[in-house]
């Protein structure tokens, strides 16, 4: 019995592993992908690309796991919420490299430089976005239940700065026709960054509900 207990122990810990590192390469591609940005490095934008093959191999290998962990240790309870939750966990992190790879890529066919106000408002927007990202993946390794439900509970943070970043490049747009084409861009790149904070939120709430059993959904924001 010993042993077996060991044995599960064991296997759990290698999937959140999997997924830590699942978490961290997400954040860098991230990060990365928005210094291409703000650097219009189209060389650092096509690497951040390239790289997203290793999220997709790492997804591929938690989900592998974690339907084999069920299927042969039949868990209940707590056991069976955690692999549940890497499954989930490292869908929406390969998500979030898949966004990441979209701005990167931008970066290359954006022909002309974007406005000082619409760059900035852009980086506060993925500075928020990557913050959440790294406190919510914190969350996950340290099990701490507290930490997750307040990366869910400041969710409409992201959602309102995307909101007036929208806004100033709509500006930007009717005030100079010219700027049409990289304003299209950087619409583009808002709404990924919104969609990855989206996805921080889905963890945060995955994480909360494999610790303390309780579902997040409908309940009121902090």
């Amino acid at each position: 019995m010993d042993h077996t207990l060991k044995a599960v122990d064991e296997e759990l810990a290698a999937l959140a592993r999997d997924v830590a590192e699942l978490g961290a390469l997400a954040v860098s591609q991230l990060k990365d992908a928005l210094r291409a940005f703000a650097q219009r490095d189209a060389e650092l934008g096509r690497e951040v690309a390239a790289r997203d093959e290793r999220l997709d191999a790492l997804d591929a290998a938690v989900e592998r796991n974690a339907i084999r962990f069920i299927a042969l240790r039949q868990p209940m309870a707590d056991d069976l919420r955690r692999p549940i939750t890497a499954m989930k966990t490292a869908m929406n992190l390969e998500r979030c490299g898949d966004l990441a790879k979209n701005i990167a890529k931008r970066v290359g066919k954006m022909a002309e430089a974007p406005g000082q106000a619409q760059a900035e408002a852009i980086a506060d927007l993925g500075r928020l976005v990557a913050e959440r990202l790294e406190a919510v993946m914190t969350a996950y390794a340290a099990r701490d239940a507290s930490g997750a439900l307040e990366v869910w509970a400041r969710d409409e943070e992201v959602d309102a700065l995307h909101d007036r970043v929208f806004a100033e490049i709509l500006a930007c747009m009717s005030r100079d026709a010219g700027q049409a084409r990289v304003c299209t861009h950087l619409m583009f790149i808002a709404k990924n960054l919104e969609r990855i904070g989206d996805h921080a939120t889905n963890v945060a709430e995955m994480v909360h509900y494999q610790i303390t059993g309780h579902d997040l959904s409908g309940r009121p924001k902090l």
